[in-house]
């Protein structure tokens, strides 16, 4: 059964991630949708969205549909993105992960840098990370307290990428 997102783990209305949800994949290795069928990834999207509206203000994401993230060998992907932490690219998705990318969101937000271990995700999402981006730091923001956050030593590395395996 899908997961939802703890009670009190929202963030503040506008200071919410952004999962951005590609419309025009489908899942791996499926024929292309035949016209007027909508792809699993617009499916997704919708899925998502309608969780996002029915939580309102509680809602641990804003969610944006995009077109392609060319991660087509990987099927359905979606991103997640905010100000000042990394950023994830997911792949191998379906409508069936709406709620569950939910509470991912949820970890996602209360994480400083963003970074949520495979454990700290749900089953679902456990291996779904296809690529994660570093923060963007514009002139203003760079200080040695936000690079300390946004940037992992070597045994950071080391345990991330143990993790990952």
């Amino acid at each position: 059964m899908p997961s939802v997102p703890a009670e009190g783990t929202h963030a503040p209305y506008e200071n919410r991630p952004t999962l951005y949800v590609c419309i025009s994949c489908r899942r791996e290795g499926t024929p292309e949708a035949p016209d007027g069928a909508e792809p699993e990834g617009r499916r997704l999207y919708d899925a998502v969205q309608g969780l996002v509206s029915e939580l309102g203000p509680a809602a641990p994401v804003h969610a944006v549909p995009t077109i392609c993230f060319a991660n087509c060998e990987s099927g359905c992907s979606a991103a997640i993105a905010a100000p000042g932490k990394w950023s994830y690219l997911m792949g191998r998705l379906g409508p069936e992960h709406a709620a569950d990318l939910l509470t991912y969101a949820a970890a996602y937000t209360k994480a400083a840098t963003g970074v949520v271990l495979p454990s700290g995700r749900p089953a679902s999402l456990q291996h779904t990370v296809i690529a994660r981006f570093p923060a963007h730091l514009d002139g203003a923001h760079l200080d040695a307290a936000h690079l300390d956050a946004t940037h992992l030593d070597d045994a950071q590395l080391d345990q991330a990428k143990d993790a990952a395996e």
